[in-house]
């Protein structure tokens, strides 16, 4: 049933390597269990029933684009979307959060509407081939500085903004750890090695007493307050002194998703070798569709916009390859329904070197582009370096579109046919000055 429906043979993998790279995109993105009922709590928003919603919008995500595209991509509330749901929308423009809910769903809708009109697609595919793979890198360095970050080896500094953190602290000296432990792994050729990896350096964290948690008790019947109390009439009405803002909100999260979104396919699907050869991603409708629908589902759940996650390439990186990888990510979510506090007892210590390494397998795309070319060179320098540095992989595919539309017109090749990439420079200046 399993090679049925998901051709393992055909593409290289078995159950048991699909299993372990489930389990391990679900260890390195189970935070968001954690860290997004905290800060959709900032937006008055009941915490056990966020946390019951993140499970569910999560598993129901990973599993529909597993069975629907058969790629290895896991979803769940994004991290960035949440905190402009809760300090922008909610705290910062004064929404209910039941009506910011409202707006999130439309966004769903939208999306749904413009993949079915095969919109979405086309702007997948003007995107030129050199900066997918600057994508590839630029969401590696990102990715790769988050574990740093969390890990506390790279730090925030007054003078430089950054800087080396104290390498002594428990949290600090247990990454360390992870990195040798895991990179040794990967030397000696395991292939569960990011796996086996953040579960040793867990039980380190635990031996010595560098990990702590203590969970919190809530049921299933907690979501009931965050379910179904989306306010789409609210956000459709535009009543209540709100105008047009809730027209710009429902703008933004569908412009920033969906920017996110195909940075995140196109470095994941890279890394698995799952690009066809003339650059096309097949079967790209199925997994637009998936995303529509999981973000609708999240709104009436009760969370922020769903969305495919980066740490998905963690799992591709110890050989998952089809959508079998991201059913077993969903399932182990909506396992977690009845045992979320639990999912804290991972330390960030632990996961925090797996984003790290996988960072770095991610930057071999890079190879890919004509760096002799100025026109390619200066659009892909800018999308790797403005991802990590604006922590935004919507900001670096901006800046890279922008500056290769530019420099087109410059070097006089501009073609009727071109139209959508200039269009899409455009509505990228026009979201700075909007984000300004």
């Amino acid at each position: 049933m399993l090679e049925r429906l998901f051709g393992l043979k055909s593409h290289g993998t078995t159950v048991r390597t699909e299993l372990v790279a489930g389990l391990t995109t679900f260890l390195t993105m189970a935070y968001i269990v954690v860290v997004n009922p905290v800060i959709l709590g900032d937006a008055g928003m009941p915490v056990a029933a966020v946390a019951v919603a993140t499970c569910l919008a999560a598993g129901f995500g990973s599993i529909l684009i597993g069975l629907l595209s058969n790629y290895p991509l896991a979803m769940a509330p994004g991290m960035g979307l949440n905190a402009y749901f809760t300090y922008t929308v909610v705290k910062g423009m004064g929404l209910p959060w039941q009506t910011a809910l409202g707006c999130v769903f439309l966004s769903g809708v939208a999306f749904l509407i413009l993949t079915v009109a095969g919109v979405r697609q086309l702007i997948i595919s003007a995107l030129p081939r050199s900066l997918f793979s600057a994508v590839a890198g630029g969401v590696g360095l990102f990715i790769a500085f988050i574990g740093l970050s969390d890990a506390g080896i790279i730090v925030a500094k007054h003078g430089t903004m950054v800087g080396l953190g104290s390498l002594t602290t428990p949290t600090a000296a247990i990454a360390v750890l992870g990195l040798l432990v895991i990179a040794s792994l990967q030397t000696r050729g395991f292939k569960a090695s990011m796996l086996l990896g953040i579960l040793v350096t867990a039980l380190v964290a635990w031996a010595f007493g560098l990990a702590r948690f203590a969970p919190s008790a809530y049921s299933l019947a907690d979501l009931s307050a965050t379910a179904f109390k989306l306010d789409v009439g609210q956000a459709l009405s535009l009543k209540g002194g709100f105008g047009l803002s809730l027209i710009e909100i429902v703008f933004v999260f569908l412009f920033v998703d969906m920017f996110d979104n195909v940075g995140t396919l196109v470095a994941v699907t890279k890394r698995a070798g799952l690009v066809a050869p003339d650059g096309s991603i097949p079967r790209l409708n199925r997994i637009l569709l998936a995303d529509s629908a999981a973000m609708m589902v999240g709104a009436v759940a009760g969370t922020s916009p769903v969305t495919s996650y980066i740490e998905s390439a963690s799992g591709v990186a110890v050989g998952g390859r089809t959508g079998l990888t991201s059913v077993v990510v969903g399932v182990l979510f909506l396992c977690t329904l009845f045992f979320a506090p639990l999912v804290q007892a991972i330390p960030t210590a632990a996961t925090a070197p797996a984003l790290v390494l996988v960072g770095a397998m991610m930057m071999g795309a890079l190879a890919e582009v004509d760096w002799a070319d100025p026109a390619v060179a200066i659009p892909a320098f800018l999308t790797v370096i403005m991802i990590p540095l604006s922590y935004s992989i919507a900001n670096g595919l901006a800046f890279g579109i922008t500056s290769h539309a530019v420099l087109k017109l410059v070097r006089g090749e501009a073609r009727r046919g071109d139209w959508l990439v200039y269009f899409l420079a455009v509505l990228c200046v026009a979201r700075f000055i909007y984000l300004a």
